[in-house]
C-alpha cells in the first residue's frame, strides 16, 4: 500500500547522526513557513493535517513508527478531526498490532497507537518537529522562533523541500546536496517529489506543499495540545491584567484619603 518505502528512510536519517558533512559546506538554510499554528492565535489547520496524515500513511509508515500516538485522537477537535468510524477503519486497515492476550498480530483498533519502528537509522517520528526546534539564530539564542515562529516544523519543511538534485560519492556512499542539512550533504535520497501523493480535495500537491503538510502533521504528533495551552494563556494573561487593574484601583482608593491629610497638613 505504501509509496517507495525505501525512501521514507531518508526523514529518519535526516534528523539523526548518520548523515555527512562535507568539509567547508555553508551553514544550513531554515525557511520560515508560514504555518497556521504560528503566533498566540494560531491554530492547526484541520485539512493540512489530514493531508499530512496521508502522506505520513503512504509514504512515511512503512518505515517510521509514531508510537506515542494514540490512533484514537485522530478524531479529536483540533487535530485531524475524522469521524470515528474513519478513524476505526484507517485503523484496521494500514496498521497491525501484537496482542499478547492472543500472542499473535491483530489489524489496530482507535485505543492502540501507532505502530513503533525498530528498523535501523529509521527512529520515531512522534517528537521529531519538537526534538528538532532547536534555537535557529544567532548563537543558538532562540531569537527567530521567539520573534518568527520557527521552530521543528519549520526544519522538516525546509529539509523535505531543500533537495538541490546535486549528488557526489564518498567512500562508497551517495550523498545528495540539501540545502537544510546541516553540512551541506545528507546520505539518504529525497523522499518526496511533485505529484507523488494525490489529494482526494485537489489540493496542490507539488514538492513545496506537500513538505509544508507533512511537516504541519508532525508538528501535531509532538504537540496535540499546543491549541488548549494557548487558549489556558490567554486566558491566564487576560485574569493576571485583570486583576491587576482591580488592584491598582483598590489601592489608589484605599490610599486616596490618606494623601488627601497629607496634603493638607
Amino acid at each position: 500500500m505504501f509509496k517507495k518505502l525505501a525512501l521514507s528512510a531518508t526523514l529518519a536519517l535526516a534528523v539523526g547522526t548518520t548523515g555527512a558533512y562535507a568539509a567547508g559546506a555553508s551553514d544550513a538554510h531554515v525557511e520560515d513557513f508560514a504555518f497556521s499554528f504560528e503566533g498566540p492565535f494560531g491554530k492547526y489547520d484541520q485539512n493540512q493535517l489530514q493531508r499530512g496524515l496521508q502522506i505520513y500513511t503512504e509514504v512515511c509508515a512503512a518505515c517510521h513508527g509514531l508510537k506515542y500516538v494514540p490512533l484514537r485522537t485522530l478524531s479529536d477537535e483540533g487535530g485531524p478531526h475524522l469521524p470515528e468510524d474513519q478513524v476505526r477503519a484507517y485503523a484496521a486497515q494500514n496498521f497491525e498490532v501484537f496482542d499478547a492476550e492472543l500472542d499473535d498480530f491483530r489489524p489496530a483498533r482507535p485505543v492502540d497507537h501507532f505502530p513503533e519502528n525498530n528498523g535501523a537509522g529509521a527512529p520515531d517520528l512522534s517528537m521529531m518537529a519538537k526534538a528538532r526546534a532547536g534555537f535557529h539564530g544567532p548563537y543558538g539564542t532562540g531569537i527567530n522562533q521567539l520573534f518568527k515562529g520557527m521552530g521543528g516544523a519549520e526544519y522538516i519543511a525546509s529539509l523535505l523541500s531543500g533537495y538541490t538534485g546535486k549528488e557526489k560519492e564518498e567512500a562508497g556512499t551517495t550523498l545528495y546536496e540539501n540545502t537544510a542539512f546541516p553540512g551541506g550533504w545528507i546520505s539518504m535520497g529525497p523522499p518526496l517529489e511533485d505529484g507523488l501523493v494525490e489529494f482526494a480535495d485537489g489540493h496542490s500537491n507539488d514538492l513545496h506543499h506537500m513538505s509544508e503538510d507533512i511537516a504541519a502533521f508532525l508538528m501535531w504528533t509532538a504537540e496535540p495540545k499546543m491549541m488548549a495551552r494557548k487558549q489556558a494563556g490567554l486566558t491566564a494573561v487576560m485574569f493576571l491584567t485583570l486583576l491587576s487593574v482591580l488592584l491598582y484601583l483598590t489601592n489608589k482608593r484605599l490610599w486616596a484619603p490618606h494623601k488627601k491629610k497629607a496634603k493638607s497638613a
